[in-house]
């Protein structure tokens, strides 16, 4: 599967929402992260050319670091950042009302949306510039590679 595959499949009231979240991340993330499929999902990954060691779950895989899906129920956007930096979780909960009237729908790094209309897009603009892949590459070690 394709990213534009995967974009050909989407339901219409889908579409534009998840559209415009890949351009948000492709104008907004730091030089470094590329777009690809990852996990069955649209995501933007830290590729092997940057990072070799690739992922610790599967090492032919680049290092994920955002991924968007169209799910049953919902549209979710998953942020390893969020779910391993609690300073940037902290950031993400305090400024999602600013954005958004909606109440915020979160697992550990999933964020989910019932409607294509209660996206914040700016609020995920913001935090697309908010972790470079080199931090991410930092974290990660830290975080999850066995030492």
């Amino acid at each position: 599967m394709t990213v534009d595959n995967y974009i050909e499949a989407l339901p219409a009231d889908r579409k534009d929402a998840i559209l415009n979240l890949i351009d948000i991340f492709q104008k907004n993330l730091p030089q470094g992260f590329s777009l690809t499929i990852s996990y069955g999902m649209i995501g933007f990954v830290v590729p092997h050319s940057l990072y070799p060691a690739g992922y610790h779950c599967d090492p032919k895989l680049p290092l994920p670091f955002i991924n968007i899906a169209s799910q049953k129920n919902f549209i979710s956007i998953y942020h390893m950042g969020l779910y391993a930096l609690a300073e940037e979780m902290e950031w993400f909960v305090r400024n999602y009302p600013l954005y958004t009237s909606a109440k915020l729908d979160m697992g550990k790094s999933c964020i989910r949306f019932k409607q294509a209309s209660q996206i914040p897009f700016e609020l995920f603009q913001a935090l697309a510039q908010r972790i470079s892949p080199e931090r991410w590459i930092e974290v990660y070690e830290n975080t999850y590679r066995k030492k």
